[in-house]
């Protein structure tokens, strides 16, 4: 071996770590690096240089960009559902089913911007979205609507002044509201702040039940 040879910097390997540490490690820094950029932005090499392993490391995992996006995605929109159900009430004894409602898109807004690359990702679903992706999270989308309206059907039964009300409807508008509220807070922040979108929820409620 030569001088020159022996000064030359060893290469650092990526410690070894069971498959499944591994995966989760290379999602972790693709979401990372989507903080950063939009998602047909992502590379490999981006991913691998995030996760600090060189890219036969995250092909080992990951025989393919897609492969890597479709795991993402699944993984952030179980936990963004699950983040979803956590904003619906437990109980609607004495509320009123608008004003609840509307609690309800606030608390989902609050929920978004706490993790905007979430739900970027949720909220515009790419058109290079794996077709199972997009069913998968319109399944998890029928369930979350099918809870929203069982609770919404609740609260109009213990308040009489909303007997006439349509339960399906206003659990569908209220979810429908919930995204596209959601969707313009993580994607202009600066036009679509929290109060602004606040402000307009507790205005349709004020409309809806008088002042």
């Amino acid at each position: 071996m030569t001088a020159t040879q022996d000064r030359q910097p060893r290469r650092r390997y990526a410690p070894r770590l069971p498959p499944r540490e591994r995966r989760a490690q290379l999602l972790d820094a693709a979401f990372a690096v989507l903080g950063r950029m939009e998602l047909h932005e992502l590379s490999m090499e981006a991913v691998a240089q995030e996760a600090g392993v060189g890219k036969p490391v995250l092909y080992t995992v990951f025989k393919t960009r897609a492969e890597l996006v479709e795991a993402l995605l699944e993984r952030e929109s179980e936990r963004g559902l699950e983040q979803i159900a956590e904003t619906l009430p437990a109980d609607l004894l004495g509320a009123d089913p608008v004003a609840v409602a509307s609690s309800t898109v606030e608390a989902f807004v609050g929920v978004a911007l706490a993790n905007p690359t979430r739900w970027r990702l949720i909220l515009a679903t790419p058109a290079s979205a794996p077709g199972e992706y997009r069913a998968a999270l319109r399944t998890s989308r029928a369930d979350i609507l099918a809870r929203a309206e069982s609770l919404v059907r609740m609260g109009i039964s213990l308040s009489p002044r909303w007997s006439g009300m349509d339960a399906e409807l206003l659990a569908n508008s209220t979810l429908t509201v919930a995204e596209m509220l959601g969707r313009l807070a993580v994607s202009e922040p600066e036009q679509y702040p929290r109060e602004r979108l606040q402000a307009y929820v507790r205005s349709i409620v004020t409309l809806l039940t008088g002042p």
